[in-house]
């Protein structure tokens, strides 16, 4: 019986980098509440750099995008 090689060889890509790199500067929309509902947990915890996929100054953007949109009550701050 041969084994499968379970998550090998697939590199997860960041959703919001470009094909020539990361933009300068990094900006991620705090109204767009589908996309970032998609970078949460149903919990409402955020994902992971490794789970998400997306590049460090990325992932901090989100972090403040999501933070605003709680704020300003487009999103929950626990699950649903």
């Amino acid at each position: 019986m041969v084994r499968k090689k379970l998550g090998r060889g697939r590199k997860n890509r960041c959703r919001f980098c470009t094909k020539d790199g990361c933009p300068r500067p990094v900006f991620v929309d705090y109204k767009d509440v589908q996309g970032l509902k998609k970078l949460c947990t149903s919990q409402g915890k955020l994902f992971s750099r490794k789970r998400s996929g997306t590049c460090a100054a990325f992932q901090r953007a989100v972090s403040v995008a999501i933070k605003r949109a709680r704020y300003m009550g487009l999103m929950p701050y626990v699950g649903e």
